[in-house]
């Protein structure tokens, strides 16, 4: 079959055995793949987690038709099935993954294309905002971050789940202008030096409840400013620098409770028990459309190279996909 693969030239589309699903796994035909911020640092020959290096297929979320299951598959997923799913080698004509990561495409008429935009900014923003950010209706909440596809997720989930005050970050002004679309009350910019000062006083002069941190190092000092006392902050991505410096008297003083999470350190049975809840809470919405993702732009799966090329130039708005 054909992949995105790291070979011998780096990142190419080559020839590749068909994967094989095991006991406990779903082999699909891949129909679109969405682009995520990590395919980045994969198709640069760098190391995301355990994933990557020679001979690895590059992609985390796809949607396609079920061709097969393992025999510890539980009934309910069978082949013919419309599916979109998480795990990784994703830009390739068949991939393999953990039955916990499939979900069958709502039968709404939704298509390959936009099922592919979902399953990690879903997954992603009800694990942060939810289960690590114990998120409770009423309170306000600030992402980092925002215009992303998973920040766009992110501030539709807290509205969803009852937020008072959702803000949103962007240093993108037509961007930040969008961001109202998808829930934000308030739209922040990251780089303006009175960020916080703003937050706080949409707030009360309280501080903001919960941070969902795309950015982390370049703003982590002005997050702990702008929370609240007793606030939580969730790191979920670094957009901003892996290191930077970080107040940690503020920290003690507010009590603050900072949240670090990600995907390359679970267990298979800890992303199983985070995609039950996500489904749980947000699949009815899904279903209703009340929950999606714009479409940026669709490249063939073959110019893989000039989607994540545009993804690197930072100039979409949305997820890009691929589709096959």
């Amino acid at each position: 079959m054909k992949a995105a693969v790291i070979g011998a030239n780096g990142f190419e589309i080559g020839e590749v055995a068909k994967p094989v699903p095991g006991p406990s796994q779903v082999l699909v035909r891949v129909r679109a793949s969405g682009l995520n911020r990590a395919d980045l640092i994969v198709a640069s020959g760098r190391m995301h987690g355990n994933h990557g290096g020679p001979g690895t297929i590059v992609g985390l979320e796809f949607a396609g038709e079920v061709e097969a299951v393992g025999r510890d598959v539980p009934t309910g997923i069978k082949a013919g099935d419309r599916v979109m799913c998480s795990g990784s080698a994703g830009y390739a004509e068949y991939a393999v993954t953990d039955w916990g990561r499939v979900a069958r495409i709502p039968a709404n008429n939704m298509s390959f294309t936009q099922a592919a935009t979902l399953p990690i900014a879903l997954q992603t923003m009800h694990d942060a905002i939810v289960t690590n950010g114990r998120l409770k209706a009423g309170e306000s909440i600030l992402i980092q971050g925002a215009s992303t596809g998973v920040g766009l997720m992110g501030l539709q989930i807290a509205k969803l789940m009852g937020a008072g005050l959702v803000m949103g970050s962007s240093t993108n002004a037509g961007r930040r202008a969008r961001l109202a679309e998808f829930g934000a009350d308030l739209a922040i910019d990251s780089s303006d030096a009175g960020w916080a000062d703003q937050v706080i006083s949409a707030t009360g002069g309280r501080g903001v409840d919960l941070i969902v941190d795309q950015i982390s190092a370049s703003v982590a000092n002005a997050n702990m400013k702008a929370a609240a006392v007793r606030g939580r902050i969730v790191n979920v991505g670094r957009l901003g620098g892996t290191e930077g410096k970080f107040d940690f008297d503020l920290h003690a003083m507010k009590r603050i409770d900072y949240i670090g999470v990600t995907f390359r350190t679970r267990s298979v049975e800890e992303v199983r028990e985070i995609n039950r809840r996500m489904q749980a809470d947000l699949w009815p919405a899904v279903e209703a459309g009340k929950l999606s993702l714009p479409l940026d732009r669709t490249f063939p799966f073959t110019e893989a190279a000039a989607a994540l090329a545009h993804m690197k130039a930072n100039a979409h708005f949305g997820k890009i996909v691929l589709v096959q």
